[in-house]
């Protein structure tokens, strides 16, 4: 599974969440998901969380998407995703800086 978290305070950020060994990792985008290949969005690694918290809302955060999630290929400085969630289904990749990581709109898409 993957949920898409949206946080109101302290400052509008999502939260993306995959389904990984029983965990949700997670990863703070500030800007949201990528609209376009050109544009990469920081992804910020925050700590994992349990499963149950996929489905938790609050009146200052609220689930922007889920639905499930597929890797596609995987090496030590990046991995390729497709997310299948309400609003469709898009390619990223997640790309280790070393430092934090970017997330990627893939040019192939569904």
């Amino acid at each position: 599974m993957f949920v898409l978290h949206e946080h109101h305070r302290p400052r509008h950020h999502f939260d993306l969440r995959l389904e990984q060994d029983g965990v949700l990792r997670s990863w703070a985008v500030p800007r949201g998901l990528p609209t376009e290949s050109a544009r990469d969005r920081l992804a910020v690694p925050v700590a994992d969380h349990d499963l149950e918290h996929a489905t938790y809302t609050d009146p200052d955060k609220a689930i922007a998407d889920t639905g499930w999630w597929e890797l596609l290929d995987r090496n030590a400085k990046r991995f390729v995703f497709r997310l299948h969630g309400a609003t469709g289904s898009r390619r990223y990749a997640l790309i280790d800086t070393g430092r934090d990581w970017l997330l990627h709109l893939t040019k192939e898409q569904p």
